[in-house]
């Protein structure tokens, strides 16, 4: 059966570039061999390839978010969206000095979706950056990062908004679950790093050591709990998309590595890594109320995997 998620892609990118003025399509739209601006990644509030959603109308804005939504499940593109919000949130706790603002969302195309048998597309922000590459109508799809600045509001000690907590609280309920012994064997460090190791570069570590506790010294409840909590990442993609990465990782080694204090509300850090797999999530500054997650795949980010294989049938 004919996988649909590429051609709703390609339709979706074709109607956002008919969406924008000549001037504004030309500086949405970059060469598939522009590596510098294909391999990217960027959190931080910094400039970026692409056209912002700011300077385009609501037509366009619509059409962007179309975009977006073919590459994530619906309760992820309610975690982007409450992201996107967030900008607003942080601009006031900042008191408006900085400007942010929920239209600095970029997104660029890389080659020509309606007529190229290698392109790709992303949507890109503060604390959100969304990669689909697709070659021979096949997706690759990373790396996909969410985080949350705050992590969490409050009212009377009842979460307000808290888009990331899923990840965190699963986690936390695998670190329960190892027991003294795999805790000691999952804790890295006393001390969570500043950031995820992976950063913003263009190609991920596929190997960081050290890399905490083996999926097959856990119990059989700690494994259930590991599953689970790839699943969580995996389900930000839509169905097929998330069942194909289950599948390629099916039988696979899995670590769990946690680093910081075990308490909530401190600065924490955890991953998960795999056969070309790579999870990291951190909560690691604003006295843990600053959060980053990351589903990358580190010898196929950015397609390398589907352009390979196009490369040696090409050859």
């Amino acid at each position: 059966m004919e996988d649909p998620l590429p051609e709703q892609m390609r339709a979706a990118a074709g109607a956002w570039l008919a969406a924008l003025d000549e001037p504004a399509r030309q500086r949405a739209r970059h060469d598939f061999a522009d590596e510098a601006a294909r391999r990217w990644l960027e959190y931080r509030p910094r400039s970026r390839p692409g056209v912002s959603l700011a300077a385009v109308d609501v037509t366009a804005r619509k059409a962007a978010h179309q975009l977006l939504a073919t590459a994530l499940s619906p309760p992820a593109y309610a975690q982007a969206m409450a992201v996107v919000a967030l900008e607003e949130v942080l601009d006031r706790a900042e008191s408006w000095r900085r400007g942010r603002h929920s239209g600095d969302y970029w997104v660029a195309v890389f080659g020509d979706p309606a007529r190229d048998d290698r392109w790709g597309w992303r949507f890109e922000g503060h604390h959100l950056s969304v990669t689909m590459t697709v070659v021979d109508d096949q997706v690759s799809p990373a790396p996909l990062f969410l985080g949350a600045n705050p992590a969490t509001v409050r009212h009377a000690g009842r979460p307000v908004s808290r888009p990331l907590g899923p990840e965190e609280d699963l986690a936390r309920e695998l670190l329960d679950a190892l027991g003294p012994a795999g805790r000691a064997a999952a804790i890295i460090a006393d001390e969570a790093p500043g950031d995820i190791i992976s950063a913003t570069r263009p190609t991920a570590p596929d190997r960081l050591d050290p890399l905490g506790v083996p999926r097959d010294r856990l119990t059989p409840t700690g494994r259930a709990l590991l599953d689970q909590l790839v699943a969580l990442y995996l389900d930000r993609l839509p169905p097929e998309l998330a069942a194909r990465e289950a599948g390629r990782l099916d039988g696979g080694e899995l670590h769990f590595a946690w680093a910081g204090p075990t308490r909530p509300g401190q600065r924490h850090y955890y991953r998960v890594q795999g056969d070309d797999l790579l999870i990291e999530y951190d909560n690691t500054t604003d006295d843990g109320n600053h959060a980053h997650t990351v589903l990358r795949r580190p010898a196929s980010d950015f397609g390398a995997d589907v352009l390979a294989a196009h490369h040696a049938t090409a050859h």
